[in-house]
């Protein structure tokens, strides 16, 4: 599975590479980071319209104010899920002194509708971090929210062949979304806590 997690994260690098030589110059200068690559013009992303655990809607609206790092998974990954929550919630213990308001956030958001309703995705992801934000939706629309953070997932039959036998394989990064719920960058495993939690506090204490 690693193996396909690494091939299908690095598809997600396309978006970078393709900006990386036309940066805006009127864009604001944000603090050096260590544990993300900033994107020289961040992405308006396409509307979008997530579940969230308590049912109610999750649109960009609702991330704005915030530096959002945002992870796509499932609640029966074997590895890379876990893992990934356990280290980000270790920088998310890191924020609690910075007001909620302001406060980083993460995003878990489940690309296995058929077995995660949005209630299981929300025990799930607060098992790791009580602040984190967690959300699913219809196929359909988790494929679009996927495409639009250059992030992929695909469902891998299990050997029994029966319907509900099956794993996903998914990008392994984490997307950094801006206070104006942009795409501003992407951070790749091996993933560095310290840096992670030290870039998120800078990048919070310059933001507008």
């Amino acid at each position: 599975m690693w193996l396909a997690v690494v091939v299908l994260a690095a598809a997600g690098l396309g978006l970078w590479a393709s900006q990386r030589y036309h940066a805006d110059p009127a864009a604001p200068t944000l603090p050096a980071v260590k544990s993300a690559t900033l994107l020289p013009n961040p992405r308006v992303l396409p509307a979008f319209a997530l579940q969230q655990s308590d049912g109610t809607p999750l649109t960009a609206d609702e991330l704005k104010g915030h530096w959002t790092l945002v992870f796509i998974g499932f609640t029966h990954c074997p590895d890379v899920c876990p893992t990934t929550l356990a280290e980000l919630s270790g920088a998310q213990k890191q924020w609690a002194s910075i007001p909620d308001a302001t406060r980083p956030r993460v995003l878990f958001v489940s690309a296995d509708p058929e077995r995660d309703t949005p209630e299981l995705v929300g025990q799930y992801a607060h098992a790791f971090h009580p602040d984190s934000l967690a959300a699913t939706a219809p196929l359909p629309q988790m494929e679009a929210f996927a495409r639009s953070l250059s992030l992929v997932f695909m469902k891998v039959p299990g050997k029994s062949g029966q319907a509900d036998d099956y794993t996903l394989d998914h990008s392994a990064a984490v997307v950094l979304l801006d206070p104006q719920a942009r795409m501003a960058g992407v951070i790749q495993p091996p993933f560095d806590v310290k840096a992670i939690a030290a870039d998120l506090q800078a990048l919070t204490k310059a933001a507008p």
